[in-house]
């Protein structure tokens, strides 16, 4: 695309927490509740803001400890902007940010829903084939349940 003509800014920060609630559930992930949005929000440690004319489109963000311990989180577009490399474009600035200021021995995870893998593998992320394994649980839903379970 040329970037003169390019109607897609991205912003550093975070959107707000409304913006945020939508974003997310407009791409097809879980809401969240206004207040752990709100409480987490500021402890993003490095965020991008996709806009298209002015209006927040796209997002993604990181968080982590700042020297250890990385996770990329909340990666997401709007579907009417799908397919035309953002999420690409918001990845870059995230990985980007990572390589700059991340310490070399840090260890950066993110959780790749369906299709999203191929994006993630583009950037350096493969999945886990030692014996680690991704584990999740909702603080909400009881220890018991399975993730799918446990998830609305």
């Amino acid at each position: 695309m040329d970037r003169l003509n390019d109607p897609y800014v991205l912003r550093v920060g975070v959107p707000s927490v409304e913006v945020f609630r939508r974003l997310r559930t407009d791409a097809g992930l879980s809401d969240k509740d206004p207040e752990a949005v709100a409480l987490a929000l500021p402890n993003t440690w490095h965020g991008v803001v996709l806009q298209y004319e002015g209006e927040p489109v796209g997002m993604g963000r990181i968080i982590g400890d700042g020297g250890t311990a990385f996770q990329i989180v909340d990666m997401c577009v709007h579907p009417a902007h799908q397919g035309r490399g953002l999420g690409k474009r918001i990845m870059a600035a995230l990985t980007e940010e990572l390589e700059r200021r991340a310490p070399a021995t840090a260890y950066v995870s993110l959780i790749a829903d369906g299709p999203a893998r191929y994006l993630y593998e583009k950037f350096g992320f493969a999945a886990a084939t030692h014996d680690s394994t991704g584990m999740y649980r909702v603080m909400g839903a009881s220890p018991g349940l399975s993730g799918s379970q446990a998830e609305p």
